[in-house]
């Protein structure tokens, strides 16, 4: 029998990381692919409404508990006129789309995606584009969205069927403006003037809403570091976040380093912080710029294959990643990371929502269903809600050559429900094959039960779920134990659990 390893995690009520902004659980959908056409919007489907939005799809967005969603992009937004998108469809013009190096129909636009938001129960979080336009543009979009009438362009929106205004309150500065892919990419400098002077123009349009500058667009960038400095030197009286983007791959196969990438995204989250504190320091402010990590995601299977696929078509089937087991591990442990800085990271996006790396996959006339990064996402939203505890842990760990020592084999998050009392605990067990005898110290809680413990795993780490079979799906676990004051839960090789505690008197 395999000798488990022993992992121990101490608790208090009263010490806190801060609670979690509900914006923590968004996700972003962007012209690309299939995310849009032939995901959530796809005309002539058995089940798509009269507005042509996919009634499957929106149940499982709704399963997911969405509270923002990051639109119109993504490198799309740095080439897109708003204007094309909204008014009669027969009216709209086809343009390239030269991102992704697609064609545009413009069939679905801004009015169409906020009638969408409100049937999936999600707020907009709307990008500008700053790659090819600037503030006037920007802040006529905000006009358009948010001015209740009287004016061209509140009056051109209620003349496309939308007399109320959307009422969109955050917005993003355009996107990923550092990156040489970028339609319009700029300099720090050239950045930084161009957003703050566009965050003007839209707070003074409207004075209500929130606004997020570009960070780098990922931690590799040499520019790293010095462009949030400089960003924020230009932009922080007018911003209230900057973005933070990564995605993480197993393509060398290293599945000891790909799983210890969430600890990589901790690096990420404290050096943005330093550094936009820094820039407070510097100005004697005691304002504090938050942090939208609004991309994240496990993302590489489709790295290759989209090359063979033609350009200058429609909803082409591009970064359609099929998720795997071990993919849903990272995902859990992003997750965990995210929530052990919630005291910062105000707002998060997955990305994307469906068909490209998405947590769920379409068959065009056909169904819908959850890949495996589905479940400890839904599980996250749903429970991880609440206040984080601040955790003193114990874990034997390991090192991952050239690039990390140290690497805890548990990684884990704890959210208080203030209104029950419970407690969830979100755990990943990191060893390849040994069971971790977790151990959780609630010293300073009331006598409490185990309520429920679900663990996703499989004995198979590539497998995947598809429309016709789901083998990876969080299973109800049996053993957890609370006695004296301390949980006892002996968690899986390589596992995703979630451990739900409630006061002893409460049903």
């Amino acid at each position: 029998m395999t000798t488990p390893l022993k992992a121990r995690v101490v608790l208090d009520r009263d010490f806190t990381i801060g609670a979690v902004d509900p914006r923590l659980f968004g996700c972003f959908v962007e012209h690309l692919g299939r995310c849009v056409y032939g995901g959530i919007y796809e005309p002539g489907h058995p089940r798509a409404d009269a507005r042509g939005f996919r009634q499957d799809v929106l149940e499982l967005v709704r399963e997911l508990n969405i509270p923002v969603m990051r639109y119109p992009g993504g490198n799309f937004v740095s080439g897109y006129n708003w204007e094309d998108g909204v008014g009669p469809r027969e009216q709209r013009p086809r343009r390239q789309e030269l991102a992704w190096r697609s064609i545009e129909s413009n069939a679905f636009g801004t009015n169409e995606f906020m009638e969408w938001c409100k049937a999936a129960g999600t707020a907009p979080m709307m990008a500008v584009n700053l790659g090819t336009r600037g503030p006037e543009e920007a802040r006529q979009l905000v006009e358009y969205c948010n001015f209740p009438g009287g004016t061209r362009l509140s009056d051109l929106r209620r003349s496309h069927g939308h007399p109320d205004p959307h009422n969109v309150k955050l917005w993003c500065l355009g996107n990923e403006a550092d990156g040489p892919w970028q339609i319009g990419a700029k300099t720090a400098t050239e950045y930084g003037r161009a957003a703050a002077e566009t965050a003007k123009a839209m707070k003074w349009a409207d004075p209500t809403i929130e606004l997020v500058a570009c960070g780098s667009s990922n931690r590799g960038m040499s520019t790293f570091g010095a462009w949030e400095a400089e960003v924020l030197e230009h932009t922080f009286d007018h911003v209230d976040y900057i973005s933070l983007h990564t995605y993480y791959s197993n393509a060398a196969d290293d599945l000891p380093a790909f799983l210890a990438k969430p600890d990589e995204m901790g690096d990420f989250i404290r050096e943005v912080i330093a550094t936009a504190d820094y820039v407070a320091a510097k100005r004697r402010s005691t304002k504090r710029i938050q942090l939208s990590f609004d991309e994240w995601n496990v993302w590489y299977h489709s790295h290759g294959k989209d090359r063979a696929i033609p350009s200058w078509k429609e909803a082409q089937p591009f970064l359609e990643d099929v998720y795997t087991m071990e993919d849903a591990l990272v995902v859990g442990g992003m997750l965990i990371t995210l929530l052990n800085h919630a005291d910062r990271v105000r707002i998060a996006c997955l990305a994307q929502l469906v068909n490209v790396i998405a947590p769920m996959m379409t068959r065009a006339g056909g169904g819908v269903w959850r890949q495996t990064s589905f479940f400890p996402f839904a599980q996250a939203s749903a429970l991880g809600r609440g206040v984080v505890l601040r955790q003193a842990v114990s874990s034997p760990t390991y090192d991952v050559k050239g690039k990390r020592s140290d690497v805890p084999y548990l990684a884990s998050a704890c959210v208080l429900d203030p209104a029950t009392g419970g407690v969830t605990l979100f755990a990943v067990n990191r060893a390849p094959s040994q069971p971790l005898q977790l151990e959780v110290d609630l010293r300073a809680f009331p006598e409490m039960k185990v309520a429920d413990w679900s663990v996703l795993r499989h004995d198979n780490l590539k497998a995947t779920n598809t429309e016709g079979s789901q083998p990876v799906q969080p299973m109800k676990a049996q053993g957890a134990s609370f006695a004296q004051g301390r949980l006892s839960a002996a968690l899986p090789p390589l596992s995703w659990n979630v451990l739900r505690l409630a006061p002893s008197g409460v049903q």
